[in-house]
């Protein structure tokens, strides 16, 4: 009887195989999320350590909920968007005060037997993030709020968005969710548990993107270096509320130093452009306008 172990092919095999299948144009084939070999800067290139981050929660108010999964993936990163290396990652479970809900269990995986007894020390994170030039994340307006409110060196760090500082339409994806953007580039990865996910988002941004042949990292960063201004349209008629919806305005409910009215960010150079369209079509006279300028050190903060 063969022997079923020996018998199984190698990897040079298997991607052969795979090749095989590509190349027929009848199938497409996902291949599993590993950590990339080091790639070493060329002498001279200045080079950033990144950190990609993310969190599972037992909800979405960072004021009634409470983390319970805590990852963070260090990277070595040139300013043209080259990924170099991949370090070992930050990931840790914290047991919440109350039980986990059954929706957050079935969305993660995590269950209150997994995470009981467990603690994360927001000092050891500190240190964790210290050296790091830029925090990123694939939904930075979500995952920062709870980053800072666990631990005050996110407070002081700039941050980017994967999946919001990128024009994924622009470059070909029909969407941005993590999983969809790994399958179009050919990966799949276990999905909802915080290290993997931080993976995932690496992967997916060091590769060329569909249209312009620049990695994501590239674009992401060309986005984050440049500032915004987020504009209120305070007091706007409520008849307006669904033009401003369909022009992409968004409702600040929450209780902060923030007004409580529909805003939106647009990039430095617009602002002028915008208020002009809320004065002409929502207000119908010349309204001044709560704004504010954002950088990457304030923006998708509880401060922005």
């Amino acid at each position: 009887m063969p022997d079923a172990l020996n018998d199984l092919p190698d990897a040079s095999q298997l991607e052969a195989m795979a090749a095989l299948l590509e190349n027929s144009g009848h199938y497409r084939v996902l291949r599993r999320i590993t950590p990339p070999p080091p790639l070493h800067a060329p002498s001279g290139v200045p080079t950033r350590l990144g950190l990609l981050l993310d969190l599972e929660t037992t909800g979405l108010d960072p004021l009634q909920h409470e983390i319970i999964e805590f990852a963070l993936l260090p990277f070595t990163y040139g300013l043209d968007g080259t990924v170099y290396t991949v370090g070992e990652p930050f990931s840790r479970l914290r047991q919440p005060a109350e039980p986990i809900p059954p929706a957050i269990t079935a969305l993660t995986g995590l269950t209150d037997e997994m995470v009981a007894g467990h603690s994360i020390d927001p000092a050891e994170v500190a240190q964790f993030v210290a050296p790091a030039a830029l925090v990123i994340a694939h939904n930075a307006a979500f995952d920062r709020r709870f980053a800072e409110a666990f631990c005050n060196a996110f407070a002081t760090k700039p941050w980017a968005c994967s999946l919001k500082q990128v024009d994924w339409a622009a470059e070909g994806f029909e969407g941005s969710k993590l999983g969809y953007l790994a399958m179009k580039h050919g990966l799949f990865f276990d999905g909802h548990r915080a290290v993997h996910d931080c993976h995932a988002t690496l992967q997916v941004l060091a590769r060329p993107l569909l249209r312009s042949g620049v990695t994501g990292l590239a674009r992401l960063l060309e986005t984050a270096r440049q500032a915004s201004w987020r504009i209120w349209a305070a007091d706007a008629p409520f008849q307006h509320k669904d033009t401003l919806k369909a022009r992409g305005y968004r409702w600040n409910g929450e209780v902060n130093d923030q007004p409580r009215a529909w805003y939106t960010d647009v990039p430095e150079g617009a602002q002028e452009q915008e208020c002009a369209f809320l004065c002409d079509s929502i207000y119908g006279r010349p309204v001044e306008l709560p704004m504010r300028r954002l950088t990457a050190l304030e923006r998708f903060s509880v401060r922005g």
